[in-house]
């Protein structure tokens, strides 16, 4: 099994099977977890004012392609259209995905997780760079992902997926 850090203890609930290969993470940091937490709840508010679907955040297996890429994003959302994919875990690409992006997770949310999700169809890829106060949304277009906005300080998150969300840019950052 390969760790990201040295210093881990082995946690199931941490692990991953990216490309084949288990890997585990440490829990995340603090600063990580509140941004998480602010973003859930604005979209999860979202989600529910609109019937749009559910809002699930890690740790849950999100499954698509047993035992070859078992991934636990950090924020995922499935439409009510994708409702089958919600079973014992998520076995599908989910709508939208997001990974709040640390020093350690880069190459790993930047590239590796950023091309399985393109490969096996998730609409909308999330990430969320906290050192820049920064959120970029990527949108599936002909099977590969396009930036479709760049999103700080007092600028509106725009996104397919979410059409009517009001959620601006610096409200999820602690700073």
């Amino acid at each position: 099994m390969k760790t990201m850090e040295t210093t881990i203890y082995y946690n199931p609930d941490l692990t991953q099977i990216i490309n084949g290969e288990e890997v585990m993470s440490p829990s995340p940091k603090l600063s990580h977890q509140r941004i998480l937490m602010k973003l859930l709840l604005e979209l999860a508010e979202h989600v529910k004012v609109n019937a749009l679907g559910e809002i699930f955040t890690a740790p849950l297996d999100t499954i698509l392609e047993d035992k070859f890429n078992v991934l636990q994003p950090d924020i995922l959302f499935v439409s009510n259209e994708r409702a089958a994919i919600m079973q014992d875990w998520i076995r599908g690409a989910p709508d939208m995905v997001l990974e709040i992006v640390s020093k350690g997770s880069r190459k790993l949310d930047m590239v590796i997780k950023k091309e399985i999700y393109e490969r096996y169809g998730v609409k909308e890829y999330w990430l969320v760079f906290p050192e820049k106060a920064l959120i970029e949304v990527h949108t599936l277009h002909l099977g590969q992902y396009q930036l479709h906005g760049s999103f700080t300080g007092e600028h509106l998150v725009q996104t397919p997926v979410f059409p009517d969300l009001t959620l601006e840019a610096k409200s999820v950052f602690p700073f």
